[in-house]
């Protein structure tokens, strides 16, 4: 169960030797100033905890509470998940929020981005708080005895290469920092995209064989680290040059022909409070209303695409509504006909009182808000909370289904279509879609499938980028450049700027193209 974590996680506060970070990626101190040894003495489990407390660094605002910041940041606007989701699916086509906060409106318009925008900051930020946690364990673990020592070291480093793929994809470079350069005073010199990616590779391709195929809730096995290869992989052409689509399908199969994961016979439960129950998740970032309190895991996704005075809260288990988060005809007009449509994803809309065409973002009622997420369970009684249960499904199967498709489809040596059209059906069966024939899987099919499937689970920038439609004119969304039936946006914004606060602390440090 997920609270065994948790648990571990609230339970280690004040025996941390993790760090706090500041703007630069080095300047790092202890929070208390006490050896692994002593804390083992004190606490025998300090290391599963302290391990514990760099899987809650994806999720949570800081170890004390919703108030509470690793990072001299605000805790409810920047933690890792938030920022993954405004950066991935707001920054989009399919969904937009109408707050109009400085920044975020920016991002949801895809217009003005510039190093001053303070959301670019805080994923920044979070990327360089949970690399040199990593980095001060990984420093210590050797010279101590802990139990399945390998296993403990490999799972620290998968968390540091997941924050190194976050850089890689939405950055393009920034510092290569590990446990050999933690605590060196000098700026570390910037590592380009591919330094990053081939690091990131190598220490995937390391822990994957180390990796336990079963482990605690929450935390990662063989299956996280190849869909994190898989992933790697899968946008290799972007972040490399070079494709690498055969060595995405290799690293998806696997995960699929492991026998650990099977796709959930509902849908639904993969995003309810009860989705720790799902078989087919890979790797989860926890939630928990009681001992995990955050306004930056999924609390941000439910109560943000909820208003209180048009919708039942208790419905969706919870007690607010912050009416900000609508998608948009991008997203559901991806299902045809709502009404008459046999896919259970197209009825994750809210419809009532809302209007199909989003002639203003910023008005509410225009674009449907998405009840894909919700707190409540699929069985059993729910009960309403402020924030959520619901844990955050990073990775999951059906990812792993729809990679190898598209793989085949980009005639990746080792894939065939008779496979890649059998995956594809089970997604699709399985939300009561019709299936489709050989003659319709192309890759035109695949990207709005990616839609149907994953949309706000932290795919769609990336997916879009890699299907050359992100930038450019070729694909128009509601709000593209800040125009209500999309426009032209420059190819520079396939990267975000390096926050200038990153830029000041390290002199050697330089400004992505075009800002």
């Amino acid at each position: 169960m997920k609270n065994n974590i948790l648990k571990l996680l609230f339970g280690l506060v004040l025996f941390s030797t993790l760090t706090i970070s500041c703007t630069s990626d080095l300047e790092t101190k202890p929070l208390v100033e006490l050896s692994l040894e002593e804390l083992l003495q004190q606490d025998p489990q300090a290391v599963e905890g302290i391990l514990s407390r760099l899987y809650g660094s994806f999720a949570l605002s800081g170890a004390q509470g919703s108030g509470s910041s690793d990072i001299s940041d605000d805790a409810g606007e920047s933690p890792f998940l938030r920022g993954i989701v405004n950066l991935q699916d707001f920054a989009a086509d399919a969904m937009k929020n109408r707050w109009g906060d400085n920044g975020l409106d920016q991002l949801t318009t895809t217009t003005d981005w510039t190093d001053q925008n303070k959301f670019f900051r805080y994923l920044y930020n979070r990327i360089f708080f949970t690399i040199p946690q990593c980095n001060n364990l990984l420093s210590i673990l050797p010279n101590v005895d802990v139990e399945n020592k390998e296993v403990v070291i490999s799972e620290v480093r998968y968390i540091r290469a997941l924050a190194y793929f976050y850089l890689i994809d939405v950055f393009g470079k920034g510092v290569l920092a590990t446990e050999e350069n933690f605590g060196q005073s000098e700026s570390l010199p910037e590592a380009s995209r591919q330094e990053l990616f081939d690091y990131v590779e190598s220490e995937l391709l390391d822990i994957e064989p180390i990796l336990l195929p079963t482990n605690t809730y929450g935390r990662a096995t063989n299956g996280a680290a190849q869909m994190l290869l898989a992933k790697l992989f899968l946008n290799a052409e972007v972040y490399s040059g070079t494709a690498r689509y055969a060595d995405a399908a290799t690293y998806a199969n696997k995960v699929i022909n492991s026998g650990n994961y099977s796709l959930a016979t509902n849908f639904v439960l993969n995003f309810s409070a009860d989705n720790d129950t799902s078989p087919e998740i890979i790797f989860p970032l926890i939630a928990d209303a009681a001992v995990s309190q955050s306004f930056g895991n999924t609390t941000y996704i439910i109560n943000g695409s909820l208003n209180s005075a048009t919708m039942p809260l208790a419905d969706f288990g919870a007690t607010e509504g912050w009416g900000g988060h609508r998608s948009s005809k991008a997203w559901y007009g991806l299902f045809g006909d709502l009404e008459t449509s046999t896919d259970v994803r197209a009825g994750l809309f809210w419809t009532e009182g809302h209007n199909y065409e989003m002639e203003d973002y910023k008005t509410w009622t225009d674009g449907y808000p998405s009840i894909k997420f919700r707190n409540t369970n699929t069985t059993g009684a729910s009960t309403a909370t402020g924030f959520a249960n619901t844990d955050f499904p990073l990775f999951r199967l059906a990812d792993a289904y729809l990679m190898y498709a598209e793989c085949a489809i980009r005639n990746a040596a080792g894939t065939d279509m008779n496979t890649a059209l059998q995956y594809v059906n089970e997604v699709r069966l399985r939300s009561n879609a019709s299936t489709i024939n050989q003659s319709e899987l192309t890759l035109e099919f695949i990207i709005d499938e990616r839609g149907r499937e994953l949309n706000l689970e932290g795919h769609r920038r990336t997916d879009l980028i890699r299907f050359n439609m992100f930038t450019g004119s070729s694909y128009l969304w509601p709000w593209k450049g800040g125009v209500k039936n999309g426009t032209s946006i420059p190819a520079t914004y396939n990267l975000f700027p390096i926050p200038a606060s990153a830029l000041q602390a390290n002199p050697n440090l330089t400004q992505n193209p075009g800002y």
